[in-house]
């Protein structure tokens, strides 16, 4: 099914499947889906993940850990493809896990698990070609990466050949915490905006890296369609028991959408960011 951002902004929510268990994660899934998250990205633990934080470091470690394997991630997305049929569901991780499960077979599986699209992290679209191929063959969604460092012409690729959004990072570097909004992630979402308006009728700019609490949350949707979270809410699982998890997850994306003024309490302003 295509991914649609039936809220404005559009909500994307990223957790590290198997952290603290695969148990847990399906609950805090639905929890997030259940209080307004448009797209869930399960995050496929990985052990060099360079581009994140120490937060999600330590959520991957945490989960493979626990013995928790890109297999494990694929039969997670089928449960909640089952228990949530109209929710958004990425799978986003390395290409490592990927090609050792074997291109071909993660497309496969990944479509029957009814997952809508892959993101894989470190995988430039100059060098997507087989990747595309087996994803467009199962009629998966390829999300892509646009940096406020690309140059003009990987982002004309970059919308080119994403479906279901582009993954527009706010500010170079890896994920964590940031206290404001970088002021290059308007200006990258305007330069995107040249070539996804004429992409499938329109396609969709997701805003991550360095969104906090509710303004800047608010600020996002001043420009883009959606915003991409995760530490946020990674850091939170991190700091709250199992069974306590899916209730302070929802009761952050509840908060994400109250005024500006309203944004209190330690689980909002403490929070960190994907």
């Amino acid at each position: 099914m295509p991914i649609r951002f039936e809220h404005k902004p559009g909500l994307v929510v990223y957790l590290t499947a198997g952290d603290p268990s695969l148990e847990t994660t399906r609950a805090i899934a639905l929890a997030a889906i259940d209080a307004g998250a448009d797209v869930i990205e399960l995050g496929v633990p990985f052990s060099d993940p360079l581009a994140d934080g120490p937060v999600i470091q330590r959520a991957s470690e945490r989960a493979l850990a626990r013995g928790t394997r890109l297999g494990d991630v694929l039969a997670l997305a089928k449960e909640l493809r089952t228990a949530r049929p109209a929710a958004g569901l990425v799978m986003f991780g390395y290409l490592n896990p990927i090609l050792r499960y074997g291109l071909r077979k993660f497309a496969e599986d990944a479509a029957a698990a009814g997952a809508d699209g892959v993101l894989a992290t470190d995988l430039i679209v100059e060098e997507a070609g087989e990747y595309l191929a087996e994803l467009a063959r199962v009629g998966l969604a390829p999300v892509f990466l646009a940096a406020p460092t690309s140059s003009d012409e990987r982002l004309r690729a970059i919308a080119t050949h994403s479906r279901g959004f582009v993954y527009a990072i706010s500010r170079t570097g890896i994920t964590g915490k940031q206290q404001t909004l970088a002021a290059d992630a308007a200006a990258l979402v305007a330069r995107l905006r040249r070539w996804t308006k004429s992409v499938d009728g329109g396609l969709p700019v997701a805003v991550g890296f360095g969104i906090s609490n509710a303004a800047q949350f608010a600020q996002v949707g001043e420009f883009a369609d959606a915003a991409a979270i995760g530490s946020a809410i990674v850091e939170l699982i991190e700091q709250s028991t199992p069974d306590s998890a899916p209730g302070a997850v929802a009761r952050f994306i509840q908060g994400l959408r109250l005024p500006a003024e309203a944004d209190a309490g330690p689980e909002k302003n403490a929070a960190v960011s994907y």
